[in-house]
């Protein structure tokens, strides 16, 4: 006898929930489909679908999230770093207590060694009365903001060998929901035997047609909602015969006008809920230039230094995205001009690297920078804006301002001092500057965000 069982998979949405009125439509009519030509049908979602940038995340902490995952019947999901480290651990203890599906999840444990209830290592599921599904999860290992957080994430590949071995005892089709990365999807195909699909997520890939790596079938839908993937699954007999998968370009499908009245709703409330917390009262207008020194990104750079008890203050002006005016300051000011979910960072440095830094970052290049990731939603990385440090700068014939010198609290900068930097985590765990990225001293400040450093500062 042979059957068809359809697995529909979202991954990296990231609260960019513009596309999720025709994800929305385009799942619940093929649902009907499917059911009546007597086809089965799983929804999988892959991590990353939590995001605070978005106010309505933001306000709820990633529940209402939840709930629109609910409302279309996914049938598992996974944790990206997303829901993982930019909930505090609170939040994401009970961030599923309301979830109409099972979160599968091999490497999350408690501090001491325990699994929360709410993540399994893997979920079997009936696709039909005789082919069962074995679907497994894990997420992306940043051991130390989990570890920061109160949590303790395991190395992902020996969970994933263990969990997959045992449910391969109890279904016919096992599924990893990874939220990995490409490379790790890739070994860990090659590497561990009886996989059979994989959902992937984390590095926004985009597999139009899969990709088969050691007789499993590699599957990723991108970012932000612009795509759903498919994957049939052809099964003879109870066993799976064969896997195929496709992508669906939702720009242009129809709309759900009934999830957009959803989400208009879900907004108001949201932005209404934020706007009831007032966190500062300013005497004067704060603004912010991107490419030169501003207020508002002297503040912010003051409130770094200061929470993190550092030397120096450091930070790119570009995370500030509007001015703050005079009057009033509410959660939701402080949302709309720093939505990223971007922690402090401390970090030591030698004045020696200090000093390359501060050259790289004063460059044109790098003040127009235009970029996405690592935590920051921005435009443009900016004008890098200091506490504790004074930069004497001239104009030279080349056509360009260079730096003549630079004094930390008064005193010439040491090149082989080592000083305390109060920054944020996008620049240890990013490329930008390789002095930070590489840096062996590093302390994260969690779960507070820049946004909540700088309501700290302004309340003062």
């Amino acid at each position: 006898m042979k059957q068809i069982v359809y697995l529909y998979h979202t991954n990296d949405v990231h609260s960019h929930f513009e596309h999720w009125p025709q994800i929305a439509r385009f799942l619940s009519e093929r649902r009907k489909e499917h059911r009546a030509r007597n086809e089965a049908m799983l929804l999988f979602d892959v991590g990353d679908f939590v995001d605070r940038v978005h106010p309505i995340t933001e306000a709820t902490r990633g529940k209402a999230n939840v709930e629109l995952l609910n409302e279309l019947g996914y049938d598992a999901v996974t944790i990206g770093n997303n829901e993982g480290i930019t909930l505090d651990y609170r939040d994401l203890d009970t961030l599923y207590e309301r979830a109409r599906f099972p979160v599968v999840v091999a490497n999350l444990f408690r501090r001491d060694g325990t699994r929360p209830p709410w993540a399994l290592p893997y979920a079997v599921i009936s696709a039909t009365e005789t082919f069962r599904i074995g679907v497994v999860g894990a997420t992306a290992p940043f051991r130390q903001f989990y570890e920061s957080l109160g949590w303790t994430v395991a190395s992902p590949f020996e969970t994933l060998r263990a969990a997959v071995a045992e449910v391969k005892q109890r279904a016919d089709c096992v599924v990893v929901l990874s939220h990995l990365g490409v490379h790790d999807d890739e070994q860990m195909a090659a590497e561990i035997p009886g996989i059979d699909v994989v959902l992937g997520a984390h590095t926004h890939h985009l597999f139009p047609e899969g990709k088969r790596v050691n007789g499993a079938l590699l599957c990723a839908a991108g970012k932000y909602g612009q795509y759903v993937g498919v994957v049939k699954l052809e099964v003879e007999d109870g066993r799976l015969a064969r896997t195929s998968a496709a992508l669906v370009d939702v720009a242009t499908l129809p709309r759900s006008e009934e999830m957009e009245r959803r989400l208009r709703r879900l907004e108001r409330e949201s932005l209404a809920q934020l706007e009831a917390e007032r966190v500062a009262e300013l005497e004067e207008d704060l603004p912010i230039n991107w490419f030169a020194p501003s207020p508002l990104a002297h503040v912010l750079a003051s409130a770094l230094r200061e929470w993190c008890q550092a030397d120096i203050g450091m930070v790119n002006s570009g995370v500030l995205l509007e001015s703050l005016s005079k009057g009033p300051v509410t959660k939701k000011d402080l949302h709309r001009i720093c939505p990223h979910p971007l922690n402090p960072c401390k970090v030591k440095l030698r004045g020696a690297e200090l000093k390359e830094i501060m050259l790289e970052a004063h460059t044109e290049r790098m003040k127009h920078l235009r970029f996405k990731g690592f935590g920051f939603r921005g435009e443009v990385m900016g004008e890098m804006v200091y506490d504790g440090v004074d930069l004497e700068t001239e104009w030279e014939e080349d056509g360009g301002w260079h730096i003549r010198r630079v004094a930390v609290h008064g005193e010439p900068l040491d090149p082989e001092r080592t000083y305390e930097v109060a920054t944020t985590d996008m620049f240890a765990i990013g490329h930008f500057y390789p002095q930070i990225q590489r840096a062996a001293e590093k302390t994260y400040y969690m779960p507070e965000f820049l946004r909540d450093v700088l309501a700290w500062k302004l309340a003062q």
